[in-house]
């Protein structure tokens, strides 16, 4: 039975700051997949450096002609590729342009979907256009910064606002700006991550996160989860050093928990996203005090560590992870 077993690749690694985060990404996954029934595999890729890490620590070279490697003089072809790259090349499109050009099955959502959710100020625009509730923004490109000044930010979008690389990962380079003076430092961190910034008005009120994935044969919204953080928003040290805290389910009315998981849902087919996604909302009040629910972010590569949220959110739905991913692979190769 052994050689009838799929051949999985976790692709990891990348060339954004999330390098690391997303090692424990691969790491999570690997503990989750079912061993029975998959032959599993870790590919970190850096630059040109594409290898399989084996438990042990040895490594070999990955052919990319054909998304290959060679062990005891054998070759071994993946059948899949599950995605786990934070940020470029694994997120933004250009990896799953290669898996498209192989003809191999990859967990992500296709190349324009996932360049679109790369670039928040691209995807917000486009999703309004769809009736979700996104804030107020601002693109910035490099070298233009000079075309923009602060007065008019702060008359548009009003303080405090945020400053964020408008293509890359979330967790880096994120500014909260609490007057204009603080506009010009914030663009130079943002810089540093993307060659593109947006700046953000800013939404008062309760931070979720929830996941969601569809099949031929199921639809799957988890419950959300609510972020709690003491410091000034969620960023970097909040998500990975414990400076905040998650509740799974979020505490939210019933009513707003299922305009949320209806909305997350529609947000998927509208894309017509593949595997795991995870929507960050902001939940407001409008003018009559009612809940208002606005689209922060989406992420087509969330965190599969142990404690991140799509795994919390397996668990509170009383789902198991391994069945949930054997579920995302198998829907690609079924008729």
């Amino acid at each position: 039975m052994e050689n009838l077993k799929r051949n999985i690749a976790i692709v990891c690694g990348g060339d954004s700051s999330e390098h690391d985060v997303s090692l424990r990404s691969a790491q999570g996954l690997y503990s989750f997949f079912d061993k029975e029934r998959y032959n599993v595999y870790v590919v970190e890729v850096k630059g040109q450096t594409w290898q399989v890490n084996f438990e042990n620590g040895d490594t070999v070279p990955v052919d990319r002609n054909d998304f290959s490697f060679e062990i005891n003089g054998k070759a071994v072809v993946f059948d899949y590729a599950y995605i786990t790259i934070h940020g470029t090349p694994g997120e933004n499109g250009i990896m799953q342009g290669y898996f498209e050009l192989l003809h191999i099955p990859y967990s992500t959502s296709g190349v324009l979907v996932e360049a679109m959710t790369f670039n928040k100020y691209v995807l917000n625009n486009y999703l309004r256009g769809f009736g979700v509730n996104v804030a107020d923004s601002i693109l910035v490109r490099r070298g233009e910064e000079g075309l923009l000044s602060d007065a008019e930010v702060a008359r548009r979008l009003g303080m405090p606002c945020f400053v964020k690389p408008a293509a890359d990962g979330s967790s880096f380079g994120v500014s909260k700006v609490k007057n204009p003076d603080q506009l010009a430092p914030a663009l130079r961190v943002a810089f540093m991550e993307s060659d593109e910034v947006m700046i953000e008005g800013f939404m008062k009120g309760t931070e979720i996160s929830i996941g969601c994935y569809k099949t031929r044969k199921k639809s799957v919204v988890f419950p959300a989860t609510e972020v709690v953080t003491k410091d000034e928003f969620f960023d970097y040290d909040a998500k990975y050093n414990g400076r905040v805290q998650e509740i799974t389910p979020a505490r939210l009315a019933p009513e707003t928990a299922k305009r949320v998981a209806e909305e997350t849902s529609r947000i998927y087919d509208i894309l017509h996203c593949n595997g795991i996604i995870r929507i960050d909302y902001i939940i407001s009040k409008d003018e009559e005090g009612h809940d208002k629910v606005n689209m922060l972010e989406i992420n087509t590569t969330p965190g599969m560590t142990a404690t991140s949220f799509i795994p919390q959110q397996v668990r509170a739905a009383g789902l198991n992870i391994s069945d949930v991913l054997t579920d995302i692979v198998e829907n690609q190769f079924e008729a």
